[in-house]
């Protein structure tokens, strides 16, 4: 259903969107038509609402700008289309297999911590193993925060315990700027990226974007705990094609210990339970 018709989407609207996408991409009118397989005057109408876009259109687009499937679905509201996309709830029928594979892979990760995160690093859900490891390093408090960011940047949390603190947090921050900077409507993301860097201790340098700097794939995160050092490289799962936008926004990230020491320390934790 075109919404156009009705006129309750201004036609300006779409071209806004992809003007700021341009932005966020450093792409010009013409190397975003190229690539699209458009020419250079019809983007141009499009982008001052002089031409509508079919919903073809609108995908080549999508696909060229590396669009997730959140921001495909407002691109097509933006220019009058129905949403393509669904969002559901993990406990909804259709993503009853998704939720059974998420905590199979949470419990195997067992005795070492798992969690499930949104695009905005909210943990969604976590095994055992990473309530009592986060326990054990806050001296058997609760965390005030249910986000990996908050975890890291707030000194009364995790914070406190991370010895390798600065590298920890410039990697997580890395990502928060990327996806800041490609996703220019999300207005989620950019206060968390301003919540996060008001926290005390932030460097002042951390407030403009690294572009030379590339997140690894692999983050190590080293904690002190009564004298003892405990290490962790985590690994970062996604889902392969998705079709569902709670499904796209998800990850999980594994913590494996790096050493002996860190292994035990959880086999230790894991056993007072048993």
């Amino acid at each position: 259903m075109n919404m156009h018709s009705s006129g309750a989407v201004a036609p300006s609207q779409v071209g806004t969107l992809l003007r700021e996408w341009r932005a966020a991409r450093r792409l010009s009118q013409l190397d975003l038509a190229l690539d699209a397989g458009l020419s250079a005057r019809h983007l141009s109408c499009i982008e001052t609402g002089k031409a509508q876009p079919s919903r073809e259109i609108l995908v080549r687009l999508a696909d060229t700008l590396e669009m997730s499937l959140r921001e495909r679905n407002a691109l097509l509201v933006a220019a009058g289309y129905a949403p393509r996309f669904p969002e559901s709830e993990l406990g909804t029928p259709g993503l009853e297999k998704v939720k059974q594979a998420i905590d199979f892979i949470l419990k195997q990760q067992e005795p070492y911590p798992a969690f499930l995160l949104n695009r905005h690093w909210d943990i969604v859900a976590c095994n055992e193993a990473a309530i009592r490891f986060t326990g054990a390093m806050l001296g058997g408090r609760a965390s005030p925060h249910r986000n990996m960011l908050r975890h890291v940047f707030d000194p009364d949390d995790l914070r406190a315990a991370l010895i390798n603190w600065e590298e920890t947090a410039g990697h997580l921050l890395g990502h928060l700027h990327a996806l800041v900077a490609r996703s220019p409507s999300d207005a989620t993301a950019r206060a968390l990226l301003d919540e996060v860097l008001s926290y005390p201790g932030v460097p002042a340098r951390w407030r403009l974007r690294d572009l030379s700097a590339i997140p690894g794939p692999l983050l190590t995160t080293v904690f002190q705990h009564e004298g003892q050092r405990y290490s962790f490289f985590s690994t970062i799962t996604t889902f392969g094609t998705p079709r569902d936008i709670t499904i796209d926004e998800l990850h999980i990230e594994s913590c494996f210990p790096t050493d002996e020491a860190t292994a035990e320390f959880c086999k230790r934790l894991a056993s007072k339970e048993t």
